[in-house]
């Protein structure tokens, strides 16, 4: 882990880290918020996993949530979105697949399987380092994250019960096997044998037998994608029904995908998880 960036925030502060990933096979770059409160001893941490063509910048800089993690005591550890660098493949004419759009899943399929692992990254590798090397509490974490970030907290949450003490998500991409997004970066990632998009699908989780305590999930009734059949957050839901998985879907009425969105409703979030993690 080396330090490149440190700015004071809310009397914590907001640093940004590079190191070497083991399972994606080259420089990460990953930013942490230490509340105030780190100073005296450790901290439990809440990851925020984010959407398509994201970096770690996006959530810092926009959502406003230092301020919230500052009054919980929370620290916010904060991932890119996918591998990076010149020899990364990529399809630079497509926002939807190669760096910046990761999904969160562990490739199998060249040329993307030797970097794109970003679920043992997010899962494994990254909490094992900060751990390690920041004032956090071992073990003691929630997650969390937006569109295809909110599809990783899910997945991530589901196929790891007790891991996570909470979760929830802005606007995820619940059903990827249904969704154009998840069915072109599933086919290239995983392959086309559809068995294996399975334990990377919330919805299909769920109906196999995953379970966690409780889900809280905002929508935006205007979020474009939601009309382009894109989010699927509805289908989730019956999933869930049928399951007696816990869920609160909360349809926010006239809110889009944006960050003006996340802004409004995080500091709701950050609570929701201060009362599993404090």
């Amino acid at each position: 882990m080396k330090l490149i960036e440190s700015v004071k925030e809310f009397g914590g502060y907001l640093n940004r880290y590079t190191h070497y990933s083991v399972a994606c096979h080259c420089e990460m770059t990953f930013s942490v918020y230490l509340p105030p409160q780190a100073a005296h001893g450790n901290v439990p941490a809440l990851y925020w996993l984010s959407g398509l063509t994201c970096t770690d910048d996006n959530f810092r800089v926009k959502a406003g949530a230092q301020r919230y993690a500052a009054e919980q005591g929370i620290a916010l550890i904060i991932p890119d979105t996918s591998p990076r660098g010149d020899d990364v493949p990529d399809v630079p004419e497509r926002y939807d697949l190669g760096q910046g759009a990761g999904f969160y899943v562990n490739a199998i399929q060249p040329p993307w399987d030797k970097h794109f692992r970003m679920y043992d990254y997010v899962v494994e590798e990254l909490p094992h380092l900060v751990e390690a090397n920041l004032p956090l509490i071992p073990g003691v974490k929630s997650i969390s994250g937006h569109s295809m970030g909110g599809h990783g907290a899910l997945i991530a949450a589901l196929k790891n019960p007790g891991v996570y003490r909470s979760v929830s998500a802005f606007a995820p991409i619940c059903h990827p096997l249904n969704g154009e997004w998840g069915k072109g970066c599933f086919a290239a990632y995983l392959g086309e044998n559809t068995a294996l998009w399975e334990a990377y699908d919330a919805t299909c989780l769920v109906q196999a037998g995953a379970h966690v305590p409780e889900i809280l999930i905002d929508q935006g009734t205007a979020d474009e994608f939601l009309s382009e059949g894109q989010l699927l957050p509805e289908v989730f839901q019956a999933a869930c029904l049928q399951a007696e998985q816990p869920l609160s879907l909360r349809m926010q009425e006239g809110y889009d995908h944006s960050y003006h969105f996340i802004a409004t409703f995080i500091g709701e979030h950050i609570a929701w998880h201060a009362r599993a993690l404090v």
